[in-house]
């Protein structure tokens, strides 16, 4: 899906490591990150992101001793199938949340930690619904609004942040899957009838916007093209 053709296009590029966290080890997939660049230490942890954030502490705890410094974050895990409403939420919004909280016990610049940057895998329907599927569409949502607080957050805590919007890509996600309550049984077949995006595409815009490495950028990437989105400000808590 979106989250290897960027592994790829991060891994041409040439960072000294490269992590994968994933519940599932794809020996293939690793060992093709690996065949690209010999320079680069492509490394795998077994990790869900529905843990308490007490066990991703102690997995990061882990990663930063062999590592010494984590520049990047990247939260990409996500569900589409409206009919797990709980584990939609738990993948999709609180995971991503507690592996952001986690990772502030090493960053955080109040504790003494250098900072760093996270990427947060959205979806252009956390700007507008895909309303045959309201509970992703709206855990979706969620991060971007999470991601943007985040952002404002970076003079307090060191830490930059900026959301990566996918448009409809060709993936295994959007190949089939369940609308809530059966609104729409053919949503996915629906939806292919439309113009539609590779992973390779949606890959090599993911890593112009991480070369841009914008505080507060909200990136729409679609249709083969990246785009900065303009927030429309309805209200001000003044603070």
């Amino acid at each position: 899906g979106i989250g290897f053709a960027t592994s790829k296009e991060i891994v041409k590029r040439g960072p000294k490591n490269f992590v994968v966290l994933d519940r599932i080890e794809d020996q293939k997939a690793i060992a093709e990150l690996r065949a690209l660049n010999s320079k680069v230490t492509v490394t795998f942890y077994p990790y869900d992101v529905t843990v308490p954030v007490k066990e991703t502490v102690k997995l990061l705890t882990t990663i930063f001793a062999k590592l010494k410094t984590v520049d990047l974050l990247i939260n990409g895990a996500g569900i589409l199938d409206d009919y797990q409403i709980e584990r939609t939420i738990a993948i999709n919004f609180t995971g991503l949340v507690n592996t952001t909280t986690a990772i502030m016990e090493f960053w955080d610049k109040r504790k003494g930690g250098p900072g760093g940057v996270i990427a947060n895998i959205c979806s252009v329907t956390g700007f507008n619904a895909l309303y045959q599927v309201p509970v992703y569409s709206a855990s979706k949502a969620a991060v971007v609004s999470f991601t943007s607080s985040l952002a404002k957050l970076a003079p307090i805590t060191g830490v930059t942040a900026y959301s990566i919007n996918p448009g409809i890509t060709v993936t295994p996600l959007t190949h089939k899957f369940n609308s809530w309550l059966d609104v729409e049984p053919r949503v996915a077949e629906l939806l292919s009838e439309h113009p539609r995006q590779t992973t390779e595409e949606c890959g090599l815009n993911f890593v112009k916007a991480i070369e841009a490495n914008q505080n507060g950028a909200i990136w729409k990437l679609d249709l083969g093209e990246l785009v900065p989105v303009t927030w429309t400000k309805h209200w001000d808590s003044h603070i």
